[in-house]
């Protein structure tokens, strides 16, 4: 493991009293793995520093190498999840773990441990139901190249579909409530379980924070396991996903509008012709006019509908997410 990695992410000390207010609550840590054998151990010591009353959970995604031992070495609870991803990792640990407030963040070590006691700080006192920490980096290594782009246009993307809440879509170092963690359905199946996160968030109007953190890079011999391209797609498809299923009405709106411009398009000319000389004489192309202005106010018709059943779904939703007690301060008690 290189100390030189370590030197940006680990607290020389450990952190002040700002955890003397948290111990009231059950805190857990979550650490998603897979192949994080350079770099778990340290992860667990500086969260265990920065959170002394949490416990924190390893879940191993069928590694290869001894992140199982050196987790379990460093102190940590080791689970695992068999299915490959780090979606079905995030799924299992929700179904499984029981606390007020849990702690998201990645084994690679490049997330800033020593912030998380004021991440929880924020939840706890504002009464949020989820704090993303926005990376910084402290080094030009820390993102890889086309990430800090790619990172970019799907946080704009996501902004203008759903509301610009977070710069940060994609970070992986969040903190969330115990209600937002039992409400979250957790249909991802890979890296793209961020955007279903946040989307989450967005489209039930949680009350939600985002705090800069310190972002560095992995450390020497430790290899990111996000493909820059393929991982890039899977996420873009997950967002356009989530617009037909959350905003049906918006999304199908636009293939009426693109199909009714296609149709009058194609259709124009042979409308003309046949007013000014009662000919059809290109009838497939009159057809093909007609069928497309068919589909495009079957599209409209679509979305009037789905749009009425997503209205009861995010109402139940809703309702699911409020039978389960927000996160109280210590002074008002659990």
């Amino acid at each position: 493991m290189s100390d030189a990695g370590l030197a940006v992410l680990q607290p020389s000390e450990p952190p002040s009293g700002a955890t003397a207010s948290l111990a009231g609550h059950r805190i857990a840590v979550l650490v998603p793995c897979y192949n994080e054998e350079r770099t778990v151990g340290a992860v667990v010591a500086g969260f265990r520093a920065a959170l002394p009353m949490a416990e924190i959970y390893v879940y191993d995604n069928n590694s290869r190498d001894r992140t199982v031992e050196t987790a379990r070495e460093a102190g940590a609870v080791v689970r695992g999840e068999t299915l490959q991803g780090k979606g079905n990792v995030v799924r299992r640990m929700f179904a499984d773990i029981e606390a007020d407030i849990y702690v998201m963040v990645d084994g690679d070590n490049t997330y800033h441990a020593p912030s998380a006691p004021k991440l929880v700080q924020k939840l706890v006192d504002e009464r949020l139901d989820m704090v993303v920490g926005a990376r910084v980096d402290t080094e030009e290594a820390a993102y890889r190249p086309g990430h800090r782009l790619g990172n970019r246009l799907l946080t704009g993307f996501v902004a203008r579909l759903f509301g610009e809440r977070f710069k940060d879509i994609l970070s992986g170092y969040r903190v969330f409530s115990r209600r937002f963690v039992k409400s979250f359905p957790a249909l991802a199946k890979g890296f793209e379980t961020e955007t279903e996160l946040t989307v989450h968030a967005l489209e039930l109007r949680m009350p939600v924070a985002e705090l800069p953190t310190p972002y560095g890079a992995r450390p020497v011999g430790s290899v990111s396991k996000l493909n820059t391209y393929r991982d890039g797609w899977r996420i873009l498809m997950v967002i356009l996903r989530l617009f037909r299923e959350e905003r049906p009405l918006q999304f199908f709106s636009y293939c009426f509008g693109a199909l009714f411009l296609l149709s009058i398009v194609l259709g124009t000319p042979i409308v003309i012709e046949f007013l000014s000389t009662g000919l059809v004489p290109r009838l497939p192309t009159a057809v093909l006019a007609t069928g497309i202005m068919l589909l495009a106010f079957l599209s409209l018709a679509c979305g009037l509908i789905l749009d009425t059943v997503t209205r009861g779904r995010r109402e139940l939703r809703r309702l699911a997410y409020l039978a389960i007690p927000a996160t109280a301060t210590p002074e008002r008690g659990r």
